[in-house]
């Protein structure tokens, strides 16, 4: 199975090995072509990534500092699909080995170095195409039981940023639009987190206290995005997944799938608006010297 992963006229190629991956690769076949929007790494700092449309678990876990530059993978937890183009910061975490670029590293190098630049100053757009197919893919697993209409918005999320999201940055209210968009992003992606956890448990913990748990966390975030950050048709989002993960007749796996598939893009669309690298260079200028150590007595 091969790839191809264009971006600003420039054009690599993916190896992958259905043998190591084989529901994930078929879960990305299945979404493809795919239009994708690129991601800067905050902690990791050598990878370009992008948001995965679908929900699986690791396979063949690698941890994820034996990641080689040029390799293509997918990150379950986070639910990145990355590559990578040189060793990792530190970070914890057990991934799939989907393939390896075929040649052009320096060239993602230099777009990795750019988009840490030039992340939420402009968007960095791509897309994902398939140019050799791989015979007997496993077919992915069709969710069912989900409420349309919550569906439908997930499927409008996941093609266009809501205008609500992009009107962030343009408010200049006292502290504003630093204050609701950094805290609205992180308190979406806890909610993601928290709803992989919740997923790692079906099967194990009884369905009622997962419930209730997914839906708390939903709850907390939608009112917190809601009426702290002002995101109205977010919050009102997440309160409607609320609700549904409390109906006994949606199937909670597929409704919990459905939770963290709108939490994340969400997150992620907030992400895109960050000037990451300017954030980082202005903190460091505005903040004081380290305060030394008290000298301890003899």
């Amino acid at each position: 199975m091969r790839l191809a992963f264009e971006i600003d006229g420039q054009r690599w190629l993916i190896a992958c090995d259905p043998a190591r991956a084989p529901r994930t690769l078929a879960a990305v076949a299945a979404c493809l072509p795919l239009e994708l929007q690129l991601h800067t790494p905050k902690i990791a700092g050598s990878h370009v990534y992008w948001h995965a449309p679908f929900v699986e678990d690791v396979e063949g876990g690698v941890d994820v500092m034996q990641a080689r530059p040029g390799a293509f993978i997918y990150w379950p937890v986070r639910q990145f699909l990355e590559i990578t183009f040189a060793p990792l910061q530190a970070e914890t975490a057990s991934i799939s080995v989907l393939g390896h670029l075929e040649g052009g590293l320096e060239a993602l190098t230099a777009l990795g170095l750019g988009l840490r630049e030039g992340h939420g100053r402009r968007l960095f757009a791509g897309r994902l195409t398939q140019v050799e197919a791989a015979p007997g893919l496993p077919a992915p697993a069709a969710a069912s039981g989900v409420p349309a209409d919550i569906a439908a918005r997930r499927r409008a999320l996941w093609t266009a940023c809501p205008e609500e999201l992009r009107d962030i940055t343009a408010s200049r209210a006292i502290m504003h639009p630093a204050g609701p968009l950094l805290m609205a992003e992180s308190e979406l992606r806890t909610l993601h987190e928290a709803l992989w956890w919740v997923r790692e448990r079906l099967g194990r913990d009884g369905e009622t206290v997962l419930r209730y748990a997914a839906a708390l966390a939903c709850n907390r975030t939608g009112v917190r995005v809601r009426d702290f950050c002002h995101l109205a048709q977010a919050g009102a989002l997440l309160l409607d997944v609320e609700a549904a993960l409390l109906r006994p007749d949606v199937p909670l796996a597929a409704m919990v799938e459905e939770a963290i598939l709108i939490s994340g893009r969400l997150a992620a669309w907030l992400d895109l608006l960050i000037p990451w690298s300017d954030v980082n260079e202005a903190m460091r200028a505005a903040l004081p010297p380290p305060i030394p150590a008290p000298a301890t007595g003899a």
